[in-house]
């Protein structure tokens, strides 16, 4: 009897080796075979030339590689802080029972989620072209600008403008992601709340932020995993150049033209190592930093 119970026991494994298997076919391998690639020089043709760490020296002094990182990370931060709080505000306001139609307004602002990164930057472009652009002919029309603004070759507008983007498309999201993390706290804690007199403002600040801590956490590592990896709004808006002085090049960006246009795939898989350690890095930094709050204040009381 005891065999048997093991045998069964066993069929759990068969259940699970698919995943394994398919991981180790198309995640573990490719991730290994890229990290041997980053040490090579390797034009995609020939036999890969094992040349070390150099790749990875030369990315710390890559003038371009360092200025896509520091467009990628102001891009990420102009758009995920007022994503983040936005989102939360119309969580908040929608999580209301009271409140009437608020099942269409989250349908309404998870709309732009279901749209294409690429159909957004190409759609964007269309709009800010300067000679047949809709926004320069609307502001024409109406008096505000007397000929037309090449908008597209203004740094520091094409950045806001691609945060702009990807706030737009992922706003509606992270409002879902907090309104169900809204619904998993209990109603209790908000009436003994209110029956000790705490204000509204006093609960948001007091209890649900402290209680939403765990989902801010997830909104911000997943933001900021997505956030290094931000292609496809910028290449549309831009063709691809990341125009103007390479103002929108993300690293992302680079890795592409660096690899699939000039042919230099060595490089290009050190590139996307980098960007690896970044994103694990950051993560868990992120992590550790609200565990360590969360313990620190609960010492705190217990103290």
């Amino acid at each position: 009897m005891y065999a048997n119970r093991v045998n069964k026991g066993n069929y759990g494994y068969f259940f699970v080796a698919p995943f394994f298997i398919v991981f180790l076919l198309f995640g573990l391998y490719p991730i290994l075979y890229s990290f041997y690639l980053s040490l090579t020089n390797w034009d995609g043709l020939n036999n890969p030339e094992f040349i070390g760490l150099a790749n990875y020296s030369r990315a710390f002094v890559d003038p371009l590689f360092l200025k896509s990182l520091f467009n990628t990370f102001f891009i990420w931060s102009v758009s995920v802080i007022p994503q983040l709080t936005i989102s939360l505000i119309l969580a908040v306001i929608l999580n209301n029972r009271f409140l009437k139609g608020k099942d269409f307004f989250r349908a309404v602002y998870f709309f732009p989620n279901i749209v294409t990164a690429a159909s957004l930057g190409l759609l964007v472009s269309l709009m800010f072209d300067w000679q047949t652009g809709s926004v320069n002919q609307f502001l024409m029309s109406v008096g505000v600008i007397d000929s037309a603004v090449d908008w597209k070759n203004n740094p520091l507008f094409m950045q806001i403008l691609v945060s702009s983007i990807l706030f737009f498309q992922y706003f509606g999201y992270s409002m879902l992601i907090y309104i169900a993390g809204l619904q998993g706290i209990s109603p209790e804690f908000e009436e003994s709340a209110r029956v000790d007199g705490a204000s509204k403002t006093q609960i948001f600040f007091k209890i649900t932020i402290p209680l939403l801590k765990p989902i801010i956490i997830f909104q911000v590592i997943t933001s900021l995993i997505g956030g290094v990896q931000i292609f496809d709004q910028p290449y549309m808006l831009t063709e691809g150049s990341g125009a103007p002085d390479n103002a929108t090049l993300t690293s992302v960006m680079y890795l592409y033209r660096t690899a699939f246009e000039q042919g230099r795939f060595g490089y290009g898989a050190t590139i996307a190592f980098c960007l690896f350690i970044i994103i694990v890095t950051l993560s868990s930094l992120s992590y550790l930093i609200a565990r360590e709050r969360s313990r620190s204040k609960i010492s705190l009381k217990e103290n």
